[in-house]
């Protein structure tokens, strides 16, 4: 009897037991876990997502970051179609420094509220993606552009963030700098500062598509990644491939677009069946939509020397709208030692060039900051904003002034015996002759070239250009070793007089400071031959961006066009030089030589050789125009004659 009891017992403890066991998980249940996120119980952060309504109902997808406790704090927004979702989570943390992209550390650890939004039709926001959707008007008959999208999102912001304090400002770097220029077209009252950065402004004239009308070929890998699978699409599928030789086999830019089918790619197309700056082009020239506005926000435009993607935008701005401030108080110029976006990012040098610190955090930190500090905290002091920052590259300092340029203008004139003077010259008919062959074009980066390596990319604008001066089809004028600094501050424009024995030509002016030949202490520097600025021209435009027309074989013609802004000192004993070229590929696509009315569509027996000359005499005197500061005098103290 005892016994059954204890095994009645035994059974009862043995069901409690198994009754008291968390149900096991089925081993064939599915191990996706959709939407999970990581608990992040330290986390010194508040992050939210949200969608936000537009006008006409489209919601954007918007992450709100700030750190815990935040009150009274201002909004720094950036709109992007580089993925809001990945811009805040750069590492996973529990620390808003690490969450966030490191050139916003300083700003949320002081209560700025950091905002980040997916421009509509991109990544997560809902609606259409047009890649550069223009201003509501003749291009756009819908009721939505970046400027509506821009205001509507801030309308929202300061009235559903409980933590704000009302006041917002915009940035961002490249695309995002362009969307940061859109919402000044019609700002909200709420919105105080702007801080473009590289921006985007005139895809024809001289950012991202073309450079005075010549196409940049390689950015089509561009439109893959942006317009294919909602922003997620891959580079073009050519392999590891040597781009300098993909290019040529394939021919024309047409040739290649149609090798890989890019033609079914609506932004391609566009680009493609507006070759020269046509009212398409002009109707979305921001410098000129905001040149036609009223100043009314501060806005502080940055940008590169070196910026080898969007270098033309914001000078650009900056001489549409500084007539407007008359007072020098709404909008300021930084100019540093950067790539494209480098002011984001570790700023102590590029390339084989180091500076004194991170240039990039002074400028964040010391100038930047305290910018938007004195426009979006309340009571915060107010900043004296320099109407012009430049870094000067050879002298390691950053300067100020109250205009840019500061220089005056100084003609470098291209002399008998390959050489630089400041004096005109007097002959009555000369001219240094090459052949530019298509098939054998300049390489701007020695072979073979791979775009897809971020730190030649990055860097290729302060790359040696050694490369190309020995070449037969690269003429090279170059000074005697100078006395005394030359400080070039402002844009240098090249006047080339320059004739081709084609209908059709592509000239390419570099101006270069030539490091001495000998330096033990930096091997890197030793003979180095770093471009100041460099530009390219396509010959079809001489007498209008708008009218492409045939060149007269034989016929010295004048070219103008501006080189990128530079704050430069050329120190003793370096010495000045000037390249002249044809070519400059693959980053831009081959010139056939011979006028036809697409390039996009030339065919290969199109491309020909031309023996092409760069007169100097009393009737042609192909020059640079160097702005020195301190004028004619500074130029002859530091040139010798």
């Amino acid at each position: 009897m005892m016994r059954i009891r204890f095994s009645g017992l035994l059974l009862l403890m043995a069901t409690s037991a198994v009754a008291q066991m968390p149900a096991s998980t089925p081993t064939m249940q599915n191990d996706m876990t959709p939407g999970f996120t990581a608990a992040t119980p330290a986390a010194d952060y508040v992050r939210r997502e949200v969608m936000i309504p537009m006008r006409d109902g489209v919601k954007l997808f918007t992450v709100v970051v700030m750190k815990k406790g935040t009150s009274n704090g201002p909004i720094l927004l950036t709109r992007t179609p580089y993925n809001a979702a990945r811009a805040t989570a750069r590492n996973p943390s529990q620390q808003i420094s690490e969450i966030l992209p490191i050139s916003d550390a300083e700003l949320v650890q002081d209560g700025y509220i950091r905002v980040y939004q997916d421009v509509r039709g991109i990544h997560k926001s809902e609606g259409d993606y047009v890649m550069n959707r223009p201003l509501k008007g003749p291009l756009n008959r819908t009721a939505t552009d970046h400027s509506t999208d821009a205001h509507d999102t801030i309308d929202w912001l300061v009235k559903n963030v409980p933590e704000t304090n009302g006041r917002v400002a915009i940035t961002g770097s490249s695309y995002p700098g362009f969307t940061a220029l859109m919402a000044l077209v019609d700002p909200h009252p709420a919105l105080k500062a702007a801080v473009p950065m590289s921006p985007m402004v005139d895809g024809w004239m001289g950012d991202d598509w073309f450079h005075n009308g010549a196409f940049r070929q390689t950015m089509l890998d561009y439109f893959t990644a942006q317009t294919v699978a909602k922003g997620s699409g891959d580079p073009v599928a050519m392999g590891r491939r040597d781009y300098y030789a993909e290019y040529l086999s394939a021919g024309s830019a047409g040739a290649y677009v149609k090798k890989y089918g890019l033609d079914a790619l609506p932004a391609v197309r566009k680009i493609m069946e507006h070759p020269s700056y046509d009212a398409w082009w002009q109707g979305q020239a921001l410098d000129k939509i905001l040149g036609a506005r009223p100043l009314t926000v501060p806005t502080m435009l940055v940008v590169g020397q070196w910026d080898q993607e969007d270098s033309y935008g914001a000078p650009a701005v900056y001489r549409a709208l500084e007539p407007k401030d008359s007072g020098n108080k709404l909008l300021s110029l930084v100019i540093g030692p950067w790539r494209h976006s480098g002011v984001n990012n570790d700023g102590s040098g590029l390339g084989v060039l180091k500076f004194q610190g991170d240039t990039g955090l002074q400028f964040r930190r010391d100038v930047m900051k305290p910018f938007l500090d004195s426009h979006l905290k309340i009571g915060a002091p107010a900043h004296d904003t320099p109407p012009v920052l430049t870094y000067a590259v050879g002298a390691d300092r950053w300067d100020r002034h109250d205009r840019f340029p500061a220089g005056e203008g100084v003609n470098l004139y291209l002399d008998d015996r390959f050489s630089l003077s400041l004096n005109p010259p007097t002959l009555a008919q000369a001219h240094d002759d090459y052949v530019s062959d298509p098939a054998h074009p300049v390489p701007f980066v020695p072979v073979p070239v791979n775009m897809r390596d971020r730190a030649m990319w990055g860097a290729w604008l302060v790359s040696d250009q050694r490369h190309a001066s020995t070449r037969p089809d690269v003429v090279t004028y170059v000074s005697a070793p100078l006395k005394a600094p030359l400080q070039i501050h402002g844009q240098p424009e090249a006047n080339l007089f320059a004739s081709t024995s084609g209908t059709d030509s592509d000239w390419v002016v570099k101006l270069i400071d030539v490091y001495p030949e000998e330096n033990s202490f930096q091997p890197d520097l030793a003979g180095l031959q770093l471009g100041i600025g460099m530009e390219i021209f396509r010959g079809r435009y001489v007498t209008g961006f708008d009218k492409p027309a045939a060149l007269t074989p034989g016929k010295a013609e004048r070219y103008r066009f501006l080189l990128p802004g530079v704050n430069h000192v050329i120190q003793p004993g370096h010495r000045l030089m000037v390249q002249v070229q044809s070519s400059w590929f693959p980053l831009y696509d081959r010139n056939p030589q011979t006028f036809v009315p697409n390039i996009f569509h030339a065919q290969p027996g199109d491309y020909r050789k031309a023996t092409q000359g760069v007169w100097r005499d009393g009737q042609r005197p192909s020059h640079v125009t160097i702005p020195v500061v301190g004028g004619a005098a500074a130029a002859r103290a530091a040139l010798p004659n």
